[in-house]
């Protein structure tokens, strides 16, 4: 479609129920989630997986799991469950030698770098790096839900699911995966619903403190 970015956000809405026979090609797909992957995290580290469900067999498996969102479930043409890696800094090494391979960093600075991450990340609590994979996670999955606006589709973002069920279920290592939302995506065939925002003086505040109730103390 060649949205603007502009149009590709002001079109993007929650839609609910898609076209059942519309089926998206596992090379569209990819292509949407790698896009999806440019999305900024913390140190380079990428700690987003995705899990794309698809098949009946698969959708079966979950449709007691995800509550009140069975009709995205059965009617989109797919169900992308987005995780966190909780092992995502294991992948430090990998990455930064794919830059030096790249030309991206001098191997130098690559070995400097490593080095102190490591030491760093041994410092750092595992419920602190999970909660910075899930705010990671969360940037990959606005982003394709943007992407996928314009390949033509629409979405759903879906919190509301029995979380520890469907890693069961999708035989998804519970240790080590954290489910961050399931992304309904198809072809929607009812017009989504126009919702309100607040007005942007109700939430700016400039340089800090209690502007006008703005930030609440």
């Amino acid at each position: 479609m060649n949205l603007t970015l502009t149009e590709a956000i002001k079109a993007r809405k929650s839609v609910k129920e898609f076209d059942p026979n519309v089926k998206i090609p596992h090379e569209e797909m990819l292509e949407m989630i790698k896009l999806a992957t440019e999305a900024p995290s913390s140190v380079n580290l990428q700690p987003w997986r995705f899990v794309v469900v698809e098949s009946d067999e698969a959708k079966a498996s979950i449709k007691d799991l995800v509550r009140f969102n069975t009709r995205q479930l059965e009617t989109s043409a797919a169900f992308i469950l987005v995780l966190s890696d909780n092992r995502h800094a294991e992948d430090l090494e990998k990455i930064y030698g794919k830059n030096v391979e790249l030309g991206y960093m001098p191997e130098d600075v690559m070995k400097t770098n490593v080095a102190y991450m490591k030491e760093t990340f041994s410092q750092v609590p595992a419920e602190a790096l999970q909660i910075q994979g899930m705010r990671d996670a969360n940037l990959a999955a606005m982003q394709l839900m943007l992407i996928a606006k314009d390949h033509g589709y629409d979405t759903n973002p879906i919190g509301g699911f029995e979380r520890d069920e469907v890693l069961d279920a999708l035989s998804i290592n519970k240790e080590r995966y954290v489910p961050v939302m399931f992304i309904a995506i198809g072809k929607g065939v009812k017009a989504p619903h126009d919702s309100s925002r607040h007005e942007i003086e109700e939430i700016v505040a400039f340089n800090g403190g209690n502007a006008e109730g703005i930030i609440g103390q």
